[in-house]
């Protein structure tokens, strides 16, 4: 049955994200994880099982930054499954291929739409399709309005608000990725991954210096660290970065082999390792580029 035939259920909050952290901002470092959810919403009527949609989940990674917290930094979390709606798209990067009609709102194309990833995944990254059905317009947009907006809203007031109090805020956008692409993958299949690529999209989404700084402070501890290759950040950074105004958005991607056990998703030996460097390097930016009290 069409999970569309029963109508739409309105989501409780706490099924579209998760704020971490303090009440009120103590630092101006904002932590967004779009791509750790894994709650399927009632409409979703995806093919695949939940196994097979952990493949393009960021397995962990919330968890991962949890302990970022404890230095009152804020983290936000999707709970939602990126395949559903992707917070990393903007809201008119509609692929049209899915549909059964026309789009009637903003259409703005990336390109992920030919990789299958566009605001709501059409196939997972090694081909196979989600949907045996195509989806109703009125499903689009209540993905949009639902899941997709409140996240972004959440994200843009945490951020706002940072800035408000330091005249600074410093937006590290969380991801992972998987050792080596797929048949849907960026760059082509078969693609071994660097340990960590970051992606300020060419260093407009934040200064040089605060790029720089990350990749020298992951390559101290023996990783391999790539910059805009093959991710350059996407709509997350894009959207609320100005570092001319001193609002620094920068993309992280960690290979999944360095935290977790590919065969079985589970956590490996070394994630508490690299969830305690994780955490010094963010002591490290607080103490470099956020060294006051706010105003």
């Amino acid at each position: 049955m069409n999970p569309e035939a029963a109508g739409f259920e309105q989501p409780e909050p706490s099924a579209v994200f998760k704020i971490h952290g303090p009440d009120r901002m103590q630092v101006p470092i904002v932590l967004d994880s779009p791509h750790s959810g894994a709650r399927r919403p009632p409409d979703f009527g995806c093919l695949l099982s939940d196994e097979d949609l952990r493949d393009a989940q960021d397995a962990h990674i919330d968890t991962l930054y949890r302990p970022a917290t404890e230095l009152g930094i804020c983290l936000l979390a999707a709970e939602y499954p990126r395949t559903y709606i992707d917070a990393n798209r903007h809201e008119g990067d509609v692929d049209l291929h899915l549909l059964d009609g026309p789009w009637p709102g903003v259409y703005q194309p990336s390109g992920k739409a030919n990789l299958g990833k566009a605001l709501a995944w059409r196939t997972l990254d090694d081909g196979r399709p989600l949907y045996d059905r195509p989806l109703s317009v009125k499903a689009m947009q209540w993905r949009i309005d639902h899941y997709h907006r409140p996240y972004h809203a959440a994200l843009k007031r945490l951020l706002d608000e940072a800035y408000a109090n330091y005249g600074c805020v410093y937006h590290i956008n969380c991801h992972s990725m998987n050792p080596v692409s797929g048949l849907m993958g960026e760059g082509g299949q078969g693609q071994a991954r660097a340990d960590f690529v970051l992606g300020d999209r060419d260093g407009t989404t934040c200064s040089r210096p605060f790029t720089h700084f990350v990749q020298q402070s992951l390559c101290a501890h023996g990783y391999d660290v790539t910059v805009n290759q093959p991710f350059k950040g996407v709509e997350l950074v894009r959207a609320y970065a100005d570092p001319g105004l001193n609002r620094h958005s920068l993309q992280i991607e960690i290979n999944k082999r360095l935290y977790m056990d590919m065969a079985t998703g589970q956590t490996h030996a070394h994630f508490a390792v690299l969830q305690q460097q994780l955490m010094q390097l963010l002591a490290d930016i607080r103490a470099q580029f956020t060294p006051f009290s706010p105003s």
